[in-house]
């Protein structure tokens, strides 16, 4: 009976809006995807630039980690790049955590960017 329960459960989160997550080895792909995505903007010389920015994202836990971290390599790129160029690199990085995210985490539509 306990699997009927548990069933009828999931169904319910289900029609409330309540997605089911993301499976573990997707998740752990797309953690891999981003770690590289950021490590591959701070380009060869990130490591000599930005030390401490480079060991943290390489050394995050997981995908919420990485989500924290986007302030850290937003300041870092607008240093070397600017703020304009930054913004964008960071916006497409952002697009990359869809799905992989809890729904209280993902970044609300801001006025400033239409």
């Amino acid at each position: 009976m306990r699997w009927f329960k548990g069933s009828i459960r999931s169904s319910i989160y289900g029609l409330l809006g309540n997605p089911a997550g993301p499976t573990e080895s997707t998740l752990e792909t797309g953690t891999e995807d981003i770690r590289e995505a950021m490590l591959g903007l701070l380009g060869d010389a990130g490591p000599k630039q930005f030390p401490n920015v480079t060991r943290r994202i390489r050394y995050a836990n997981d995908v919420q980690a990485l989500w924290y971290l986007r302030g850290d390599l937003m300041a870092a790129l607008a240093a070397t790049r600017g703020e304009a160029a930054a913004r964008e690199k960071i916006q497409l990085i952002t697009q990359m955590f869809r799905g992989l995210l809890p729904g209280s985490l993902t970044s609300r539509p801001s006025p400033l960017m239409g």
